[in-house]
């Protein structure tokens, strides 16, 4: 059986992941988590996202996503309306340049057909991210299966193949359907499943997965970074059938930004120790221990690459 991953999953009544629709702020907003200045920065270290695609100008409207390569999404339609979840891949790679300024970054454009692919396709983006040398993968999509043993090809890749591409490390989002069930790829051996703070940073977002599968919180509630500009036609309630025009920024929340922002802590840490991404994940989520929320767990910010050291 061929799992179908998606961004969007519809497995749950009222499943979405992204957890909210992008939301406006105004042209000249900055990003938020805003941009790190200084060390640690990810310099040399190559981060792989697994996602949409990356805007062909992203880089040229702004600036912390200069030299961030990848294979592009068009903005809009031919009408100049922003289809359904666009934008989601330019929007994880500037968390994760938000992040690691320094690190080199590259978008493959995978989920290019209603915010969807096949587990087959995932696995076989992820050999192709190993084969090209990246130290952090960051991949926020997923699905549930019948029993633990379900996704055999993506598992195959995660838990045999991974492993031999020594200190690479795979990052997931937990999904936003605020249950316990565990949500794959992030629930497998040898990744980091990463779920959601709220907006406070004090408990987790209401969207967010949980249980003991999930290895860290980061924030993930209400973000802002690069979206597209265009029109976009709301597809949830309470602003159903609303249209909306961005200037190439949003405010968006999801488990979806949580885990490009731990991929980005694992890249930043990695260019001041000489760590690999594995051993960077592993004293990261040691160190979110320390500062765990009762109720919630493990919890990462901004600023913490190199926090307990």
């Amino acid at each position: 059986m061929d799992h179908l991953l998606s961004i969007t999953p519809p497995i749950l009544p009222g499943s979405r992941c992204p957890a909210t629709e992008p939301e406006y702020v105004p042209e000249h907003s900055r990003p938020w988590p805003p941009q790190a200045s200084g060390s640690p920065d990810g310099a040399g270290v190559l981060v792989g996202v697994i996602d949409t695609g990356l805007f062909e100008n992203a880089g040229t409207d702004h600036d912390w996503l200069v030299g961030v390569t990848g294979e592009y999404e068009k903005e809009t339609d031919g009408a100049g309306n922003i289809p359904v979840y666009t934008g989601h891949g330019t929007f994880i790679a500037g968390v994760v340049r938000c992040i690691a300024p320094r690190a080199d970054v590259h978008v493959l454009r995978t989920f290019s057909l209603a915010g969807g692919a096949f587990e087959t396709e995932i696995a076989m983006r992820i050999v192709e991210m190993l084969r090209a040398g990246v130290d952090v993968i960051s991949l926020s999509a997923g699905t549930y299966a019948y029993g633990n043993s379900g996704m055999l090809a993506l598992r195959h890749v995660v838990e045999t193949i991974l492993p031999r591409h020594k200190g690479v490390v795979l990052v997931v989002s937990a999904g936003n359907d605020s249950v316990r069930d565990p949500f794959l790829p992030a629930a497998m051996a040898n990744t980091v499943a990463v779920g959601a703070l709220s907006a406070r940073g004090d408990d987790r977002a209401w969207f967010s997965n949980h249980g003991g599968w999930v290895d860290v919180y980061a924030p993930g509630e209400d973000l802002v970074n690069a979206f597209a500009h265009g029109c976009y036609t709301y597809q949830e309630s309470p602003r159903k059938g609303e249209t909306q025009e961005f200037s190439g920024m949003a405010r968006w929340s999801g488990t979806s930004f949580s885990a490009p922002l731990v991929a980005g802590l694992i890249a930043a840490r990695m260019s001041a120790t000489g760590e690999n991404g594995v051993t960077a994940a592993q004293r990261l989520v040691e160190f979110g221990q320390t500062q765990a929320i009762p109720g919630v767990g493990a919890v990462l910010r901004p600023g913490d690459a190199l926090a307990g050291d």
